[in-house]
C-alpha cells in the first residue's frame, strides 16, 4: 500500500528534471498522474516508466504561458481520471541575468509561465479538491531570493517569491476547504543545473561546497520523495510552509 492510493496528480514540466522525479515518486506511491510540458516525446518516456512501475499515467501536451491549454488540461485530468487531488507546479521560465540585460519581454513570458499561470491553475482545481474534501498543491520556488549575493538571480527570484506568496495566501484562504498548500524550494540535478556545471566546473565545485551535504538533489529520491510526502496524509497538519530541499545551503528567514 502507497501513501498516495487513489489520488490523482496533475504536475507541470514532468518530462524532465524536478518534474520527471516527482511524477516517478508519487506514482511509487500510488498516485495516477497526469504527466504535462511542453515536449509530447519527454512526456511519454515519462509516462512509460509509470507504467512499467504498474502505475497510471497519461500524457497531456500544455505550454503553461498558454492559459486556454491550462484550462484545457485540468479539463482533460478530470475527464481522463475522475478528479484531480495533488497538484504540483513545476514549470517555468527562469530568467537569469543583471537587470540592466532583462527585456520587459522575457520579465513578461516568465511572469506568464510562473505566478500567472499558477495563479490560472490553482483556481481551476479549487472547486475540483473541495468537491473531493480537500487536496495539495505544491509550488516550486528558489533559495535564489536568500542567497548571500542574489547579482545576476533578480529577475528570477522576483518571479519565483510573486508565487511563494501567492502559495502562502492560497494556504490562508483556502486551509477551510482541506486544501494544503505549500512551496518547495529544491537544489536538483535538472537539465539546466547539469548544463551549467559541466559549463562552469569551477563556480560549479565552489556551489557544492555551499551545500552542507555537499552534493546536489537527485529530483526524484531527493525532491520527489520530499514532494510525495508533504502531499500525503502523514503532513496533513503542514500548509503555508516553504520547504527548503537544498542540502542546508539557504538561510531562510
Amino acid at each position: 500500500m502507497g501513501t498516495l492510493d487513489g489520488k490523482i496528480a496533475l504536475i507541470t514540466g514532468a518530462g524532465q528534471g524536478i518534474g520527471r522525479g516527482v511524477a516517478l515518486a508519487l506514482a511509487r506511491e500510488g498516485a495516477a498522474v497526469a504527466v504535462t510540458g511542453r515536449t509530447e516525446s519527454k512526456l511519454v518516456d515519462t509516462v512509460e516508466e509509470i507504467r512499467a512501475l504498474g502505475g497510471d499515467a497519461e500524457p497531456i501536451v500544455c505550454d503553461i504561458s498558454d492559459l486556454d491549454q491550462v484550462t484545457a488540461t485540468v479539463q482533460r485530468t478530470v475527464d481522463r481520471f475522475g478528479g484531480i487531488d495533488v497538484l504540483v507546479l513545476n514549470a517555468s521560465l527562469n530568467p537569469l541575468g543583471p537587470l540592466l540585460g532583462l527585456k520587459p519581454s522575457l520579465m513578461d513570458k516568465a511572469y506568464r509561465t510562473g505566478p500567472l499561470a499558477a495563479l490560472h491553475a490553482m483556481q481551476l482545481v479549487h472547486p475540483v479538491m473541495k468537491a473531493r474534501g480537500g487536496g495539495s498543491i505544491v509550488t516550486m520556488v528558489t533559495s535564489a531570493a536568500v542567497r548571500w549575493d542574489t547579482s545576476g538571480y533578480g529577475g528570477y527570484a522576483s518571479v519565483k517569491e510573486a508565487l511563494r506568496s501567492l502559495t502562502r495566501t492560497a494556504a490562508s484562504e483556502w486551509g477551510v476547504d482541506g486544501i494544503r498548500v505549500n512551496a518547495v524550494a529544491p537544489h536538483a540535478l535538472s537539465p539546466g543545473l547539469k548544463w551549467w556545471t559541466e559549463t562552469n566546473p569551477e563556480e560549479a565545485a565552489e556551489f557544492v561546497k555551499s551545500i552542507p551535504l555537499r552534493r546536489i538533489g537527485d529530483p526524484e529520491q531527493d525532491i520527489g520523495r520530499a514532494v510525495a510526502w508533504i502531499v500525503s496524509d502523514e503532513a496533513r497538519y503542514l500548509t503555508g510552509a516553504t520547504v527548503p530541499l537544498d542540502g542546508g545551503q539557504a538561510r531562510w528567514s
